[in-house]
């Protein structure tokens, strides 16, 4: 399972809003996606990655599930 936890922890410390990334070329359905912790494609990570200034480690996380 993915979580995008580390994005929204990223963003914060980096004083970056949903507003900037919006105005920044990520649009509301990829918003939507990374609220649901649905997949993004490695375009939208990189895009990410320049936006924030992060690595993708910053952004998503990969979750094991409970067994």
């Amino acid at each position: 399972m993915i979580s995008y936890r580390p994005l929204w922890e990223s963003m914060e410390k980096k004083g970056i809003s949903q507003y900037h990334l919006l105005k920044s070329g990520i649009d509301n359905r990829t918003l939507n996606s990374l609220k649901k912790n649905r997949n993004i494609t490695l375009i939208t990570m990189e895009r990410l990655c320049g936006i924030i200034g992060c690595t993708p480690n910053e952004v998503v996380e990969f979750i094991s599930p409970e067994e």
